[in-house]
């Protein structure tokens, strides 16, 4: 396993329109343990192929660290509700924004053994899923961005007696 550089907006893979995987391969295998590995280090919840240079469809997520996913060659069954929050991403780091997105996801996908899923998901989880899989069609979630994006403070806030 191995940190790979994140790439930033602006770059031009993460503009493009990412191929299907057809199979697993050791490459694949260890661009996903890669990916979990860089995401981790990263502090971020979500991680999409095109983030590190790849242009194949495939994310990785963990909301809370301990339910690792693999979405390969995904694709959006349902969406339903609606959600609006912050939302931020590591290819644009240190901003984030105003994002409303749906608060329910279904979604259908391969694992890491290329065997298929389907997954339903709400609040955090369902929009990761929704902001990772633009990813691989070239989105940055800055196109959906409601007002100007915000500096990321990392300060903690004290509370006043």
């Amino acid at each position: 396993m191995a940190l790979r550089n994140i790439r930033e907006a602006g770059e031009s893979v993460l503009e493009k329109k990412c191929k299907p995987v057809k199979e697993i391969t050791p490459k694949i295998t260890e661009l996903i343990s890669d990916m979990f590995e860089t995401m981790y280090d990263a502090g971020g919840v979500g991680l999409a192929a095109p983030q590190v240079g790849i242009l194949r469809r495939l994310f990785v997520i963990d909301c809370d660290g301990e339910h690792p996913y693999v979405f390969i060659n995904p694709e959006i069954l349902e969406t339903s509700g609606e959600q609006t929050g912050e939302e931020g991403c590591l290819s644009v780091p240190g901003k984030c924004g105003i994002v409303t997105r749906p608060n329910y996801v279904k979604v259908k996908a391969f694992d890491g053994e290329m065997k298929e899923f389907v997954l339903e998901a709400e609040e955090l989880l369902a929009r990761a899923i929704l902001h990772e899989n633009d990813h691989l069609d070239g989105i940055l979630y800055t196109s959906h961005v409601e007002g100007p994006l915000q500096d990321v403070s990392y300060e903690e806030e004290t509370e006043e007696e």
